[in-house]
């Protein structure tokens, strides 16, 4: 799955387009290094968001096509370093 996908579906970021556009700017991160909006994610990968001052880490857990907003949770662990 797409990772601007991943981030909506997942609900980490609140729209699609809003993904895509971080992923452009170098916002997002996958396994360490810069993430184009089109790269592929995989269960086992770590995603890093980064907005202002603020970070997260996730690794990803599952990448399911669609899922509801109640189960949007299991498709990520949250990493604290």
């Amino acid at each position: 799955m797409r990772i601007d996908k991943y981030l909506k579906v997942s609900r980490l970021i609140k729209r699609r387009t809003v993904a895509h556009d971080a992923a452009e700017q170098d916002r997002i991160f996958l396994n360490g290094k810069a993430s184009k909006p089109g790269a592929q994610v995989k269960p086992g990968d770590v995603i890093e968001i980064v907005f202002g001052n603020s970070k997260m880490k996730v690794k990803v857990v599952s990448t399911p096509e669609h899922i509801g907003k109640d189960d949007a949770e299991t498709m990520y662990e949250i990493i604290n370093d």
